[in-house]
């Protein structure tokens, strides 16, 4: 009797990792071994590239808040430590947005934050 040798399976499990490398150049995109190398590096750069996108966002945010805080006569620091003891909590993500598009709004902001300084 002849045994099972399982073809289906490692041929879809190599199909699998083929699919994976599409769009690869040379011939990481049809060599198996290649394929496989390559498409394990493109996981372990996406997983690293997933926590840096929230580093990269974080300090966007801060270079926008601080321009907008500098027109308005005050640095970034000054004006997150005005925030701070004038109670407004709001995270960085809402005050880069209002520092873009809604300035008076932000304006308003700066000014508390300056009137909670003062005191």
């Amino acid at each position: 009797m002849s045994r099972a040798q399982g073809k289906v399976a490692s041929r879809m499990r190599r199909k699998k990792i083929i699919a994976r490398a599409k769009g690869f150049q040379g011939r990481s995109k049809n060599n198996f071994r290649l394929a496989k190398q390559r498409s394990e590096k493109a996981l372990q750069y996406a997983y690293r590239d997933r926590r840096a996108r929230k580093r990269n966002f974080r300090a966007l945010w801060i270079q926008r808040i601080n321009a907008g805080a500098r027109e308005n006569g005050l640095t970034y620091s000054q004006f997150i430590n005005g925030l701070n003891k004038a109670g407004i909590e709001l995270d960085r993500k809402v005050l880069a947005d209002l520092a873009v598009r809604e300035p008076d709004s932000f304006k308003s902001l700066v000014e508390q934050a300056q009137a909670a300084l003062a005191q």
